[in-house]
């Protein structure tokens, strides 16, 4: 019998040492061909004096990107804001979730590489009629108890690698799974951020909006005096009015959007709307970043979590193919059982109780109508969408970096313009005033001109908050940091 074990092992040893992984092994997409993000180099934005967000920016070639991006805005509300968001934010809790469930279940699979053992017992009570049913045991009773331990030993080696390929692709939607969860703490914090650039903005805007109302309701006062001396006609309160009503009816959009923008504060850092954060904001409490770093081309594919979720789904695919093809040859299972029969429990264990047997199995398919093949096939295809997904992930985040650059420019043209704007609404303000002073001009001049300089500052407002918005959106665009932090790096690494 030993002799006749020794033939089993030898058998198969060859299946146990060695196996022929079927299946591509992956290699990671090659960096894009581009040395830029734009089509003309990006240059030092100009400053615009004595506004906020009007500081000169630089870019900075190859610079990194600090974990806590946000503190460059010298905003100890955001700060504090962000900081609630990433400790309670419920997507973020749930993505965090779907990592482990991942972890989980690629560990689960790394099973399949050893012996699966169990042991079972079975108390029988049996009845066997005299002559009929044999055999009996050895008293001749024909009613007896069996008791049946048993362990049962199975293996299944990996010959073509089925068990290996489907542990990769595990490990890479793992992987998948640990970028989303970065890119949503990242997309996270910056909307965090935005959405705390536009509630200052609206606020902003509302108070200047809520000066033009009042400056239109004094003018209203003087037209209808001046009517009622019979100076003017009917024509100009009605067009008065009319200005006047169409302001009052900007005042509620604007309200409304700021409620909401404290309602997505409260959700973005795990709170209820009705426990909206204390903290508030102002554009002119914060600070614009004047080094801005500009990650090469050939980094932001390694920086980017969206990319990389992109690389590994194209890793999962490719082991798919693997899986997909070991699952056309033969399947070996070596199995052994060993146990004890027995009519009482203290007899277990006595000399001439035992059995066992050993054996292997060879499954191979033969005909299935072509369902492996095609399913093979089926792989491949796969793989190449997910290729091409990724190569569609690759655009969109360059995209994404040449519509900041081209925005952070715009917007400094735009806030310069708007600026100059206001500065001259204002000095034809104080010309107003000194010529109401000195009896040249009427009251009602000196309201027109503060109308136009306040329409004026709210063109600024919005100007303003742009370059503070797209500012925060650079650092999104080029991944964020995360790999300065170490509580995003240990999740990367599957730590």
């Amino acid at each position: 019998m030993h002799s006749r074990r020794q033939s089993i092992v030898a058998l198969f040893a060859p299946f146990l040492t060695t196996a022929c992984v079927v299946g591509p092994n992956f290699k990671p997409p090659a960096p894009p061909p581009v040395s830029s993000y734009t089509a003309t180099p990006q240059a030092t934005i100009a400053a615009t004096a004595g506004v906020p967000g009007g500081q000169a920016q630089h870019f900075i070639s190859g610079a990194d990107i600090p974990a806590d991006w946000w503190s460059l805005f010298h905003s100890r509300p955001l700060n504090a804001l962000i900081e609630q968001a990433l400790a309670n934010n419920a997507d973020l809790k749930a993505a965090q979730a779907a990592l482990r469930v991942a972890h989980e279940n690629t560990l689960a699979q790394h099973g399949a590489y050893l012996p699966q053992v169990s042991a079972g017992a079975s108390i029988t009570r049996n009845k066997d009629p005299s002559a009929t049913l044999a055999p009996v045991p050895a008293n001749n009773s024909f009613a007896y108890t069996l008791v049946t331990p048993s362990v049962a030993v199975s293996y299944t080696p990996d010959v073509f690698g089925l068990n290996k390929r489907t542990v990769e692709g595990l490990a890479a939607q793992e992987q998948a799974s640990r970028y989303q969860m970065v890119a949503t703490d990242i997309t996270l914090s910056a909307n965090v951020a935005l959405a705390a650039i536009t509630e200052a903005s609206l606020d902003d805007q509302i108070a200047t909006t809520n000066d033009l109302i009042g400056i239109n309701r004094q003018i209203l006062s003087l037209l209808q005096f001046q009517k009622s001396k019979g100076y003017i006609a009917g024509a100009d309160i009605a067009a008065q009015q009319t200005q006047l009503a169409q302001l009052e009816a900007t005042l509620p959009p604007l309200t409304k959007q700021r409620d909401q923008q404290q309602n997505l504060l409260a959700v973005l850092t795990g709170r209820y709307p009705s426990q909206a954060p204390a903290e508030k904001f102002s554009l002119a409490g914060l600070t614009l970043p004047a080094d801005l770093p500009l990650t090469l081309p050939s980094a932001l594919v390694e920086q980017r979590p969206d990319v990389l979720q992109a690389e590994e789904n194209l890793h999962a695919a490719s082991a798919q193919i693997g899986v997909a093809r070991a699952n056309r040859l033969p399947n070996i299972t070596l199995s052994a059982n060993a146990g004890s029969n027995a009519l009482a429990i203290g007899q277990i264990f006595a000399p001439g109780t035992g059995f066992w047997n050993i054996g292997a199995a060879l499954l191979a398919p033969i005909f299935d109508g072509g369902t492996k093949l095609h399913q093979e096939r089926a792989a491949r295809y796969a793989y190449q969408q997910s290729a091409e997904q990724y190569r569609g992930t690759v655009l969109t985040a360059f995209q994404n970096v040449a519509d900041t650059l081209s925005a952070l420019e715009h917007d400094a043209d735009a806030l310069k313009s708007t600026a100059a704007a206001t500065d001259a609404a204002k000095k034809s303000l104080d010309l107003a005033r000194l010529r109401y002073k000195d009896g040249y001009d009427a009251y009602l001049a000196v309201l027109v001109a503060e109308q136009s300089y306040q329409q004026q500052r709210l063109s600024l407002v919005q100007a303003e908050a742009a370059r503070f918005a797209d500012t925060a959106a650079l650092f999104q665009a080029l991944g964020g940091g995360w790999w300065h932090r170490p509580d995003l790096m240990s999740a990367a690494n599957g730590r």
